[in-house]
């Protein structure tokens, strides 16, 4: 063979005097031959140096061998939420167990649609979808199985979630019940999901705080409520916070829907000489690593974002395999995790 050229199946074939169809099999469906054929086939392959194809393989198989993660944002803004981060460990670990490749698609162009038209995967999973959404029709078109994390409950489409309202709810009855009145709400930015969505985690949570400071006769629109939006990132939280520190409202509580921003307000708070939690209390969502090692730990709500990875993964991989879903709607515990960063507002605040 001509030195630099790439073997092939026809080498093979012309070496074995086996068909090229039974040296595929050899390949992708070795019980169809013979024990002896199928090593034969190996040992030639293995002196031509022939690697297979993995293009033509996934053709024939009609599989690619890989789950597409749709990201809400572009990947450099994605991959640092640390939440997203350890919704992928848990993907990436149901995936390597299946010897699955796991691919990560932005939005393409700044539209999902176009991403899910043409990512090369057996099967999606997404944050936030609804049942509505342009992306799921092409996926259904696609004929492709999704799965969503966070997203709208569904019959039509299976979810992994918590109970969005009532951990919100939870978290915002403890801030409150320590005696809280003056609260900056420092929310997610509707993403490329949901952003006219009423359903979405944003407004879910939006809800429970409410129906926590409806309970002590105030609204999101009180007075005593400064209502603001970050995109999930330490940067942007470095922001709100002086966003916050800039605007002459002056909350004794930060309520963050984002361990990332909270941790933000705390590093900017605390370099403006701002004491955490006896001037201003600080608490999140989604008990990341970081939360428990924070200055002060932080007070949130833990949800498992590497298990809520591995049961979509799970579910789907199921589904590519031709099951049934078994349960539509998957839901994983939550946990009001009590730290330092809570406190009591000091006495004429």
């Amino acid at each position: 063979m001509t030195r630099g050229k790439r073997a092939t199946i026809n080498d093979i074939a012309r070496e074995t005097g086996y068909s090229k169809s039974t040296i595929s099999f050899a390949f992708n469906n070795p019980q169809r031959i013979g024990v002896d054929t199928r090593k034969k086939i190996l040992e030639v392959a293995d002196q031509l140096g022939y690697i297979p194809d993995p293009m033509a393989r996934n053709f024939s198989l009609q599989r690619q061998r890989s789950i597409g993660f749709l990201l809400p944002q572009k990947t450099e803004f994605s991959i640092r939420n640390p939440y997203v981060y350890e919704i992928l460990v848990g993907i990436s670990q149901v995936c390597q167990d299946a010897s699955f490749t796991l691919t990560l698609i932005p939005p393409l162009n700044e539209s999902l649609s176009a991403a899910v038209r043409n990512a090369p995967v057996d099967g999606f999973i997404a944050l936030g979808m609804k049942v509505d959404m342009e992306i799921v029709d092409v996926m259904q078109k696609r004929q492709i199985p999704y799965v969503t994390i966070d997203g709208v409950p569904s019959a039509d489409m299976p979810s992994v979630n918590i109970d969005d309202e009532t951990a919100a709810y939870s978290m915002m009855k403890e801030v409150l019940g320590f005696g809280h009145r003056r609260i900056a709400i420092l929310s997610l930015c509707r993403d490329a999901y949901y952003s006219e969505n009423a359903d979405g985690v944003v407004s879910r949570r939006l809800r429970g705080y409410s129906r926590a400071l409806a309970e002590v006769g105030m609204s999101l629109q009180s007075e005593g409520i400064m209502m603001l939006e970050s995109e999930c990132n330490i940067d942007e939280g470095l922001k709100a916070a002086d966003r916050i520190l800039d605007s002459g409202f002056c909350p004794t509580a930060v309520v963050a829907m984002a361990d990332i921003l909270a941790i933000a307000c705390i590093r900017r708070f605390s370099a403006k000489g701002i004491r955490i939690p006896h001037d201003v209390s600080v608490v999140g969502f989604d008990d990341i690593g970081e939360a428990a090692y924070s200055n002060p730990p932080l007070t949130t709500v833990s949800q498992p974002g590497a298990e809520k990875g591995r049961l979509a993964a799970s579910a789907l991989l199921g589904m590519i395999n031709g099951k049934e879903a078994e349960n539509s709607r998957i839901v994983s515990q939550f946990e009001v995790v009590m730290r330092d960063s809570l406190g009591r507002p000091e006495s004429g605040k």
